[in-house]
């Protein structure tokens, strides 16, 4: 009996295993953005859009003999994956309460991970602007909610940005929106709080940047520890901020102004 429950429960830990991994798979068919070399280049791994085409891979142009299915195209995959997912769990994906939480949550985890269908040159719309300012810009407590890649919970706290410019400034609101794009992703917070810093790099050449995110993740306070009272600080010092401890105070002591 004990050995029949076993060989249950190894099966259903790896349905949904599968199920899970199919997820990742499907919200994730843009590429994540990687750092190298102080620029961003789009990672090229190889991933089967769908069954039968096993060849083609998305956003990439070579061998693809079909358009690539959207992301919205692949929500009654990602339904039949949650479906397995709760089935997995022992539930009922029939019961009135679940009936359609398949599709919800798939919706949902769309729009978690909307961050891979953007990208910074369409964030900043030619909002980059000539400017004879040399002082520091500091936009601080800008809101950020994420998902973290390791237990696919929440993440979420505020984002703190400086720049010295060199020449050329940014609109406000698109330091904002930056934040969105590389946090609306499967994340870890310190991946995030570099990618801010190198994509604000790439829109202004400024002379330095300065990125400070302070956030609670969900995957320590719902399991594992427990610690409700937590928060995990990060950051990221590029050009006159690393170099200089003086300006590196500035920052510091601009964002932790009340």
């Amino acid at each position: 009996f004990f050995l029949a429950n076993q060989s249950i429960l190894s099966a259903s830990e790896s349905e949904m295993s599968g199920s899970i991994t199919r997820l990742l798979e499907i919200s994730s068919v843009l590429p994540a953005m990687k750092e190298q070399n102080g620029c961003m280049e789009t990672d090229k791994q190889i991933v089967p859009c769908c069954k039968g085409h096993e060849k083609c891979t998305f956003h990439h142009d070579l061998e693809l003999d079909h358009n690539p299915p959207t992301r919205e195209a692949m929500l009654p995959e990602m339904s039949r994956s949650y479906r397995l997912l709760l089935s997995s769990l022992g539930e009922n994906p029939e019961r009135q309460g679940l009936l359609k939480t398949p599709e919800r949550a798939a919706k949902a985890m769309l729009f978690f991970t909307k961050g891979y269908d953007q990208s910074l040159e369409e964030v900043l719309n030619d909002a980059i602007f000539d400017e004879d300012h040399d002082e520091m810009v500091v936009v601080k407590d800008i809101e950020m909610f994420s998902m973290c890649e390791h237990h696919l919970v929440p993440f979420y706290g505020k984002v703190s940005i400086g720049y010295l410019p060199c020449g050329k400034i940014l609109g406000l609101s698109k330091l904002a929106r930056i934040v969105e794009i590389y946090s609306r992703r499967l994340q870890v917070q310190e991946r995030l709080t570099k990618q801010i810093a190198v994509a604000v790099t790439k829109a202004v050449q400024p002379a330095g940047v300065a990125v400070v995110v302070e956030g609670v993740h969900m995957c320590m306070v719902m399991r594992g520890v427990q610690k409700i009272n937590s928060k995990t600080v990060t950051s990221t010092m590029l050009g006159v901020f690393r170099d200089d401890p003086k300006t590196r105070e500035e920052f510091l002591n601009l964002v932790h102004t009340k």
